[in-house]
């Protein structure tokens, strides 16, 4: 099962000709859920061919660089005669100013569009096979990131130990995976523990939006597949970091390294380093032994399962 993550815009809050402002699309087996929505997110969707199709966005905070492309996305899904309903989860007290934005210059949606403020610690969205929570971030304003948490996955099915037992291959197989003992023909009742091995774990992805380094950043960030941390500023800015809420590349990297994830993406990077960022992706590797990069606008990573 597919999980796709694209960068629709990596820059902090200015934009620069490389980098747009703060969007991420991620495409889980067709559910597509955007995070965050910078200003020319609908461009970059069209530049980079991902479609318009979205289910959920999910806002960080109120800054603009993270919600100015949502009133142009909306009225343009309002162009292309959208009929599918549009759920929006944002910080607690945010629910005006967001649907202030998705009515700017006067505009009605011709399709239901539904905001939900979500407070640290609550599920956002529950699905068969995964939930989306949210989870405090130290930014300087109210402001959440967001966990996509798989479900546990059954474990392997050992058919050659269930043929050995006697199983006979068929409709029996499935329902010793699914978790329910079967009889065979001779009054032989065979378990699914004797077939079926330990659950595996399904995927993490953390997305953080703006923030310092944070105990509770790197509590949900545990053994997560994919991190995507703020990284606005080099080791060169390290006190204009702390005064303005956001982290530095080497701390992105130590929370990465101390979550024990498998993937760091180092993203919102400052206008200031004019698209040149070997110091972000260096200081991030000297205290994290993971996969880390820096991505491009466009660029595009799957999320493997942690057992692939």
């Amino acid at each position: 099962m597919s999980m796709r993550v694209t960068f629709l815009g990596t820059s902090g809050a200015v934009p620069t000709t490389e980098r747009n402002p703060s969007a991420v699309l991620v495409n889980r087996e067709g559910d597509r859920l955007l995070f965050d929505v910078g200003e020319g997110t609908q461009r970059q969707m069209m530049r980079f061919r991902t479609g318009f199709t979205v289910s959920e966005v999910f806002i960080t905070h109120l800054h603009g660089d993270h919600v100015l492309g949502l009133p142009g996305l909306v009225q343009t899904w309002d162009f292309n005669d959208r009929e599918d309903p549009l759920t929006i989860y944002a910080p607690a007290g945010t629910e005006r100013h967001i649907d202030a934005l998705v009515h700017a210059a006067g505009n009605q949606p011709s399709f239901p569009v539904h905001v939900y403020e979500v407070e640290p610690g609550e599920v956002a969205v529950r699905r068969d096979e995964y939930e989306i929570r949210a989870f405090r971030t130290d930014h300087d304003t109210n402001s959440v990131g967001y966990a996509l948490v798989e479900d546990d996955r059954k474990g392997r099915f050992d058919r050659e130990r269930a043929e050995e037992l006697g199983v006979p291959v068929g409709p029996k197989f499935s329902k010793l995976h699914e978790g329910n003992p079967v009889e065979l023909d001779d009054g032989t009742v065979v378990r699914p523990e004797q077939v079926v091995g330990e659950s595996r774990p399904g995927r993490k992805f953390v997305y953080t939006g703006d923030t310092r380094p944070s105990e509770t950043v790197t509590e949900i960030a545990d053994d997560a597949d994919l991190l995507i941390h703020d990284a606005t500023f080099a080791d060169d800015r390290a006190e204009r970091a702390r005064k303005t809420a956001h982290s530095t590349a080497r701390q992105a990297g130590e929370v990465a390294s101390e979550a024990n994830v498998a993937r760091l993406a180092l993203t919102h990077i400052s206008s200031r380093y004019a698209g040149e960022t070997p110091d972000h992706r260096s200081e991030a590797r000297e205290v994290f032994d993971g996969d880390v990069f820096v991505p491009d606008d466009g660029e595009m990573r799957e999320i493997p399962y942690p057992d692939a």
